[in-house]
């Protein structure tokens, strides 16, 4: 029986890491969640050239507080949006429902001297009774969320005009403002930084750093191969450093704006649903395939009539913020809102068939149109033109998700 000995360079390779199965992991890694970092890259690229473009203007404290709220109520209707097109549906009546919310806020606070709070809270439950009634329809009576949603889009426009009558009315007590125009109140010793943003920004480092080491131990307890070491120490020195600048840029203003915090514990909540409550699994299992999951116990009534209470809550808050925003009730309100909140659901991983798509992903399509819209105002680009860049910018994300399919189909 003969052996044989390896050679010197078999040897020397035989020691060294495997690299190449390091970059086909890698590979691997960027091919399956294409549509989020490349999401994210976008928005990096964007605000870099606008950065660039607007020579500073665009990463000014006040001009980033100024995004954040300008923004919110298109964000908080995204994360509503995305979770409707997982489930398989669709809601063309979140921003007239938005309207009609906000239009019945200011007839409470301002013709019957309601406390905003108590006005605050039964414009919600209207909310919920209203995605609750459009609810009803799509998942108990069978008809089309198209359809439904765009009667709820009819209804609710014709009830903002009714309720207010055709008028504008305000103004709103400064508690009720301050939900979508304040900020989180100073504390602390003077340190020329908004103490409770600094140390809220050291809470989201920590945060995330530590579902990051989670994560991977859950990959490695599973057998799923995680990122390189390098890789891994590269993403959360990265995430590190955008936390810290963007916390020391509204440090240096009036601090974190209420609305973000607002924004903030919706996404952490509804993230967390999504990812690891029942109901979020039996979301992606109807929109991926209903028949399926029905089969397999999934009540597939409820889980789309809840998904629908839940837009409708998320459409009222969206409506009282750009109320409060506005510091007044306006018919005109909500105009476009829902086209918004699609393409921002579309642009952040959402696929026209359903089943994909993450609550962090609309949040990164919002802030790409945000951006976009904020970078073009900023450089003096007119509304004309920035509907036809807006719309090539969703066209483009839509296509992309077609030739992913196409791809992973061969």
């Amino acid at each position: 029986m003969t052996t044989t000995t390896p050679s010197a360079p078999d040897a020397a390779l035989a020691g060294r890491p495997d690299r190449s199965s390091a970059g086909a992991l890698l590979l691997a890694g960027l091919r399956a969640n294409m549509r989020q970092y490349g999401m994210l890259v976008a928005l990096a690229f964007l605000v870099v050239l606008f950065q660039i473009w607007t020579d500073g203007t665009l990463l000014l404290p006040n001009n980033v507080s100024n995004l954040i709220q300008q923004n919110s109520y298109i964000l908080i209707l995204a994360m509503g949006m995305m979770i409707v097109i997982v489930a398989g549906h669709i809601d063309l009546s979140v921003g007239s429902l938005a309207a009609f919310v906000g239009a019945l806020a200011a007839v409470m606070m301002v013709r019957h001297d309601m406390p905003w709070v108590l006005a605050l809270a039964l414009s919600l439950l209207v909310g919920a009774a209203a995605g609750a009634w459009q609810g009803y329809f799509v998942a108990y009576l069978g008809i089309p969320s198209f359809i439904v949603t765009l009667a709820g889009m009819l209804l609710f426009r014709g009830l903002t005009q009714i309720f207010l009558e055709g008028r504008s009315l305000a103004p709103f007590p400064d508690g009720f403002q301050n939900i979508a125009k304040g900020f989180l109140p100073e504390m602390g010793p003077y340190t020329q930084y908004h103490n409770p943003t600094l140390l809220l920004g050291l809470v989201a480092v920590v945060l995330l750093l530590v579902r990051e080491v989670r994560d991977r131990r859950r990959r490695a307890e599973y057998d799923s191969e995680p990122l390189p070491t390098g890789l891994w120490l590269l993403k959360c020195t990265a995430m590190t450093a955008a936390v810290v600048a963007f916390t020391l840029t509204l440090a240096s203003f009036h601090g974190v704006p209420v609305v973000m915090l607002v924004m903030c514990a919706l996404l952490i909540a509804l993230g967390y649903v999504m990812r690891n409550a029942v109901i979020g699994r039996h979301v992606y299992a109807l929109g991926g395939n209903k028949a399926a999951a029905t089969l397999s116990g999934v009540k597939d009534r409820r889980v789309t009539f809840l998904v629908f209470v839940n837009m409708g809550v998320l459409a009222a808050l969206a409506g009282c913020v750009y109320a409060a925003r506005l510091n007044a009730g306006t018919p005109q309100a909500g105009l476009n809102f829902e086209l918004e909140a699609v393409a921002a659901a579309f642009i952040g991983g959402a696929s026209m068939s359903g089943g994909i798509g993450r609550v962090t992903g609309a949040v990164i399509g919002g802030l790409v149109l945000g951006v976009l819209n904020n970078g073009m105002s900023l450089v003096g680009i007119g509304t004309d033109y920035q509907q036809v860049i807006k719309g090539l910018v969703l066209l483009a994300a839509v296509g992309f998700d077609v030739w992913n399919k196409r791809r992973a189909g061969h």
